[in-house]
């Protein structure tokens, strides 16, 4: 891992890289899907990589989200994180994005990486903002002005 993670950081000033540690799994789900006595996979195993990997990330001074964690916070998380145990729900989904975004959020990269901070192409071709990882949306005004002008000329 050390290896991958030395190669990465030494391509480019440019390149960024978000590591992303592995989710937590339910085990209970995953017998019950794949009708399986051992899948091979626990969460603890889950959780051991996840802080090896942040550790690393941490000590090479890398951008890094530790899902395990995050996914975990929240009380409900092994009914709704996932389809089958492993892969994740619109749920999971959504947590995953959340922290992207904070990192995001957060870094000093130029240009920023956040979706809010790169120039729009097409801002008209749109009436809102994609949805926020809460599912909510902002209304995108330049479309509305710019619709309203079509209007007028004709």
């Amino acid at each position: 891992m050390r290896n991958i993670a030395n190669h990465l950081k030494s391509l480019s000033d440019h390149v960024r890289i978000i590591f992303l540690t592995s989710p937590p799994i339910n085990e209970e789900q995953i017998h019950k899907k794949l009708s399986a006595t051992q899948s091979g996979r626990s969460n603890e195993s889950c959780g051991v990589y996840a802080d090896a990997l942040m550790e690393l990330c941490e000590e090479m001074d890398l951008k890094a989200v530790n899902l395990w964690s995050a996914i975990q916070t929240r009380e409900d998380w092994l009914d709704v994180s996932f389809t089958d145990g492993v892969h994740l729900s619109a749920e999971g989904s959504k947590v995953v994005v959340k922290e992207i975004l904070k990192v995001l959020r957060e870094v000093d990269w130029k240009p920023s990486l956040h979706w809010m901070s790169m120039p729009t192409e097409y801002a008209e071709d749109s009436p809102y903002y994609p949805p926020t990882p809460d599912g909510t949306t902002t209304i995108n005004v330049s479309h509305i002005i710019s619709r309203r002008c079509l209007q007028w000329d004709i």
